[in-house]
């Protein structure tokens, strides 16, 4: 049987994976407030979201407790990859180049961060 597929989150939907990678398992209220942080949404848009990603197969449900407990069923780096790599196909035409030149150029990098990319350099070199 074929491994299927994540699908790929809407932007809402991202923005709640990316509380619960941060925080672990939440409650709808607690996505909820984390959610207003950054912006006003309503609890009853919040709570149909996480549904929704439910049916999708992005998050789980433990239905155990009072409230339901939500964790996110798929991995960060997973979703990253999913979301770059359609990126790369349709922006930069599959050019790992013109997307890392972009992406250095938008923001300066930390010292920390050019070490980390020097080093994934040299391994990329040495593997070749």
């Amino acid at each position: 049987m074929a491994k299927q597929k994540s699908p790929k989150p809407t932007q809402a939907e991202l923005g709640i994976l990316q509380i619960l990678w941060e925080h672990g398992s939440c409650t709808v209220r607690t996505v909820h407030e984390k959610l207003c942080e950054k912006r006003k949404i309503g609890y009853t848009t919040a709570l149909k979201l996480l549904q929704v990603m439910y049916e999708k197969g992005l998050v789980t449900r433990d239905e155990q407790a009072h409230a339901h407990i939500y964790k996110a069923r798929v991995k960060e780096q997973q979703t990253q990859k999913l979301i770059l790599g359609d990126l790369l196909e349709r922006l930069f035409d599959g050019s790992t180049t013109k997307l890392a030149i972009q992406a250095l150029s938008m923001k300066k990098a930390t010292p920390e961060e050019l070490t980390e990319i020097r080093r994934l350099l040299d391994k990329l070199e040495e593997e070749a």
